[in-house]
């Protein structure tokens, strides 16, 4: 059987991770992998999920099966963290999945079962999962204008141009705050705008919200995305807590599917308790767990969006820094833009042959699409990173 495989192509970022470590150079520096690090370059364990942890620990009384749909209260609790009260709670299914991607993985399962014939539109740029997922399962695709590489800014003309080609029953699949890879995002009144739009066309949102909280705030961050919930009779929503709860390895998500009604809410509920069965059955139990102890404990809960402003006040700081060094290095403000933009990452608008140099050259690893992840920039290396950007 097996001699009839292919090989796989590689995924760019691992096998960037790859050659990162192969790399004996001490001063090297990787900007590429997708994870929060701290001061000192570490990925921590958040001080709220610990004590969480340590609660769960000495209170679970069994690792029984939770239920198809995962933990409930989990489910509920990233509903309000999400949507707040924008819709109501009837007409909304949800179901706890492994990370954000599992989240993805169900929603488009979800879109194939529903409407095989549904065309997803995407951001030209996107995360390159969400085509990877989407062509394995065979859906029909199609891009739309958003990055303006002149800018760094957002073509929301010419995305807003391009998606006129939509029909009726197409989904739009946006990224709720903090774009990967660009970090250019839609204003509020973008959002407005994008909701206007799709419910005059009849088109349904999907909804990527991987990174509440590391924008602008908890609150601000997900404006758009009430807005838009509380104004479409149909939305799709995947929810990450790698990020905003850095619980990356214990893969926690959640999937949701707003419906018209309460009944059809009902039915969609069921489909994808299907979809949960066929895929892995049960979802993993332990960082849901966590989540749902830290949100339901208000000292918990307050101690842990301390923890997450932080992170986010760092990662702004961070931004101006850099952009401050590369107007200084370049003597232009063509890199002004990095601190404009929200989240962990912005691209640069390096060529490819720019982003090789700055790795040979001078040990800076960087997605080939000169995405970074300015949560990896150290605070006391801006001028020498601002440096190696300009030489290249």
């Amino acid at each position: 059987m097996f001699e009839t495989l292919k090989p796989s192509p590689p995924d760019k970022i691992i096998e960037l991770l790859e050659m990162f470590r192969a790399d004996p150079r001490q001063e090297k520096l990787d900007l590429g992998v997708g994870v929060y690090k701290d001061a000192s370059g570490a990925t921590p364990v958040l001080r709220a999920v610990k004590a969480a942890e340590r609660r769960l620990l000495e209170t679970q009384g069994t690792k029984s099966y939770v239920g198809i749909l995962g933990d409930l209260g989990f489910v509920a609790a990233m509903a309000r963290l999400a949507l707040g009260d924008a819709v109501p709670a009837d007409r909304l299914a949800g179901a706890q999945t492994p990370g954000g991607t599992g989240a993805i993985r169900q929603i488009c399962e979800l879109i194939k079962r529903a409407s095989p014939g549904a065309t997803v539109w995407h951001s030209d740029p996107t995360w390159p999962n969400h085509p990877a997922i989407l062509g394995y399962l065979g859906i029909p695709t199609r891009t739309h204008r958003y990055f303006d590489p002149a800018t760094g800014g957002v073509d929301f003309a010419g995305m807003m141009a391009d998606l006129v080609a939509m029909k009726p029953g197409d989904v739009l699949l946006l990224h709720g705050c903090c774009h990967n890879p660009t970090g250019a995002n839609l204003t509020l009144d973008e959002w407005r705008e994008v909701t206007d739009f799709v419910v005059k066309a009849g088109v349904v949102p999907f909804v990527d919200l991987a990174y509440q909280g590391f924008g602008d705030g908890l609150e601000a961050d997900v404006a758009g995305l009430r807005h838009m919930a509380a104004a479409v009779p149909e939305m799709l929503l995947a929810v990450s807590c790698s990020k905003n709860f850095g619980l990356y390895r214990d893969r926690v998500g959640a999937a949701f599917a707003l419906s018209e009604t309460a009944e059809r809410a009902a039915i969609t509920k069921a489909n994808l308790a299907s979809l949960n069965r066929l895929n892995f059955s049960f979802p993993p139990d332990h960082g849901a767990k966590v989540v749902s102890i830290i949100l339901d404990d208000p000292a918990l809960k307050a101690d842990w969006q301390a923890e997450l402003e932080a992170m986010r006040s760092g990662m702004l700081e961070l931004r101006t820094g850099l952009a401050d060094a590369l107007r200084r290095a370049t003597n232009s403000d063509r890199f002004d833009f990095v601190a404009v933009h929200r989240g962990m990452f912005s691209r640069l608008g390096l060529t490819p042959e720019q982003v090789r140099k700055l790795r040979d050259d001078f040990g800076v690893y960087v997605v080939g699409d000169s995405r970074i992840n300015v949560a990896g920039v150290p605070a006391q290396g801006l001028d020498k990173l601002a440096a190696a950007i300009a030489a290249v």
